[in-house]
């Protein structure tokens, strides 16, 4: 579809290059096609998973390839608009959804309304979602307002999806909530004997652990030397996977 319709509507380059952040990433792999007789293995719900992996395992013959593009865009609009937190589709990318990809199996718009505080219902979304799901992400209960672009009813009243968010009242605090996975970084010294790259990730979890995957987007100015990486957790040094 292009720039014609579906959730590429909203690719405008100057307001996506103009924001705080973005990235663009195509991941691609090999998948295995599962033979047709897998349905007549003798599994039950609890052991479809291992079947599936002895299926794969055993008689991968064929592959396909998995294409996933993935665009990655953060605007700043507490900086900018007098440390307010509401915003909108069109404040973003200065253009609405207008009508869905009629080749997209599925195309949808997930809110985070996660209250911050579970007494007070501050957040609203509009227009009323298509449905409201729930689930666990880095330990920590969420909820989303999901928009289903293929809904016949989305379109009926407007022909512009205009998604926003607002607060019924001002918060108690400005801080943002700081989440349980986070990383800063900087560049220290100078020239190729002394300068450095470090990057900090954080983990505020009370007790659990995550796996990180690190891309780093090193700077044109730097030239590392891959034999110099050292990784420290909690004041031992670490080797990776």
């Amino acid at each position: 579809c292009s720039l014609q319709a579906g959730l590429a509507v909203l690719l405008k380059a100057e307001r996506l290059f103009h924001s705080s952040y973005h990235s663009q990433a195509v991941h691609i792999r090999p998948i295995c096609r599962v033979s047709h007789w897998f349905a007549q293995l003798p599994c039950d719900s609890f052991t479809v998973a291992a079947c599936l992996f002895l299926v794969q395992d055993a008689s991968c013959l064929a592959m396909s390839w998995e294409l996933r593009q993935t665009l990655t865009v953060v605007f700043d609009f507490f900086s900018s608009g007098q440390g307010k937190k509401d915003w909108s589709l069109f404040k973003m990318f200065s253009r609405t959804l207008t009508d869905t990809c009629p080749l997209a199996s599925q195309s949808k718009v997930y809110v985070d309304i996660s209250p911050k505080n579970k007494e007070k219902e501050l957040l609203e979304v509009s227009p009323p979602p298509t449905s409201v799901q729930e689930a666990i992400v880095q330990g920590e209960k969420k909820t989303y307002a999901v928009y289903d672009l293929l809904s016949p009813s989305l379109f009926n009243t407007s022909r512009s999806l205009n998604v926003q968010l607002k607060w019924k009242r001002p918060q108690d605090s400005s801080e943002m909530p700081i989440p349980t996975l986070h990383a800063q970084r900087y560049v220290g010294g100078y020239g190729l004997q002394t300068g450095e790259i470090c990057t900090l990730i954080y983990n505020t979890h009370p007790y659990r652990a995550f796996p990180v995957i690190l891309l780093e987007t090193v700077p044109w100015y730097l030239r590392l030397y891959v034999h110099t990486l050292t990784i420290i957790t909690k004041g031992k040094e670490n080797k990776p996977s």
